[in-house]
């Protein structure tokens, strides 16, 4: 049976893969996407202006040793933060409503969930205090986590 008229299909959108300790930003209707392993995504945007930043840092636990996580760790950490929301900000410089959205990785030690909330905690504190409203966190542990983040729409998908 042959049918006459429009072909249904989805649109297809520009995919932009963020690898670990790197952010991208898109003030399209782009798809920013990611693997988090034992890994913190901080997803910001503002549906109004379209557009969005996802930041994928990693939380990786070195050694047996109670988590000693170094004052450079951390101020490269914030860095990068720091880059990620001022890029979001002039990409779309009238966005006022800006959200974040965390999504992380807990890996299999069990000194993971110590370090999380060590990096969490400063990601948490910069955001809040940069204006950004943090919405409630997605946390899981188990096998790696893929990520779509759609800042046009503030659509996040998870598996």
């Amino acid at each position: 049976m042959r049918r006459d008229g429009i072909q249904h299909q989805m649109p297809t959108h520009r995919e932009i893969t963020v690898a670990p300790d790197r952010f991208e930003v898109a003030a399209d209707d782009a798809i920013l996407v990611t693997e988090l392993r034992s890994a913190i995504a901080v997803c910001v945007y503002d549906a109004v202006e379209e557009a969005g930043a996802l930041l994928h840092l990693r939380c990786i636990v070195r050694s047996p040793k109670p988590v000693d996580m170094t004052d450079s760790t951390l101020a490269t950490e914030l860095l990068l933060l720091d880059r990620c929301v001022e890029s979001m900000r002039e990409l779309a410089p009238s966005a006022r409503n800006l959200q974040a959205r965390v999504v992380a990785h807990l890996a299999d030690h069990p000194k993971a969930q110590e370090t999380f909330d060590i990096v969490l905690t400063m990601v948490q504190h910069f955001l809040t205090d940069a204006g950004v409203r943090v919405l409630p966190l997605d946390v899981a542990a188990g096998q790696m986590r893929a990520l779509r983040f759609r800042p046009s729409m503030g659509w996040l998908q998870t598996r």
